[in-house]
């Protein structure tokens, strides 16, 4: 019988209190969940329960907001999984702008920049990013739980390293035509292997906290 993988990756929860000006917080900016980041985090853990999902497997960046939400999720649903960190999904580390806000970051870059970010995936000047390397480790990543035949993992990391997860699907060109690939803070996204392929089923759906 053909193995069939589910992978679902969601982005962490709120790091910035309401009000609160938010800053491009990246690979060295380590923020700890706010109390709604949390809620977004146990909302995760409703909608695992909710829809059937019992990842068997579950990762995490090694910063402390991907940890948080996971162990948020897990706990909600009442899934007793370790969670183990992986440096892979560490956030992008923004250069000059690391934990600046982002209107002096639309300042040095400009706002074309960050639309083709937010569109295409095309990294801005002075980033300390790989993108490359990003897409090779989400499709090694894929093949490992493929090969491992997993039935259902859950990794929880950042919006910048998320938006490259469909290039597993070999079509990531169509999917940016078609879809954001930007991911809002607490939501998820679903991509299932089946038949020698991956696809993904959901895309940015957000959870009632």
């Amino acid at each position: 019988m053909a193995c069939m993988t589910t992978l679902i990756i969601v982005r962490h929860g709120n790091t910035f209190e309401k009000g609160e000006t938010p800053r491009r917080a990246g690979a060295r900016t380590d923020l700890p969940l706010t109390e709604t980041g949390r809620s977004q985090g146990r909302a995760i853990g409703q909608w695992l329960k909710t829809n059937g999902y019992y990842p068997e497997a579950v990762y995490c960046s090694q910063l402390q907001r991907t940890k948080e939400t996971a162990e948020q999720a897990l706990q909600e649903a009442g899934y007793k999984e370790p969670v183990f960190p992986l440096a892979i999904f560490n956030e992008v580390d923004y250069g000059p702008d690391e934990d600046l806000p982002e209107d002096a970051v639309v300042a040095r870059l400009g706002e074309q920049a960050l639309h083709d970010w937010d569109k295409k995936a095309i990294v801005p000047d002075g980033w300390l990013f790989d993108p490359q390397k990003c897409i090779e480790d989400w499709k090694n990543f894929a093949s490992h739980i493929v090969e491992d035949k997993q039935d259902c993992v859950m990794v929880a990391t950042s919006n910048g390293v998320a938006r490259f997860a469909p290039y597993i699907t070999g079509d990531f060109e169509a999917f940016s035509r078609d879809h954001s690939i930007k991911i809002s803070t607490g939501a998820i996204c679903v991509l299932k292997y089946d038949n020698g392929r991956w696809s993904v089923i959901d895309w940015n759906v957000k959870p009632t906290c």
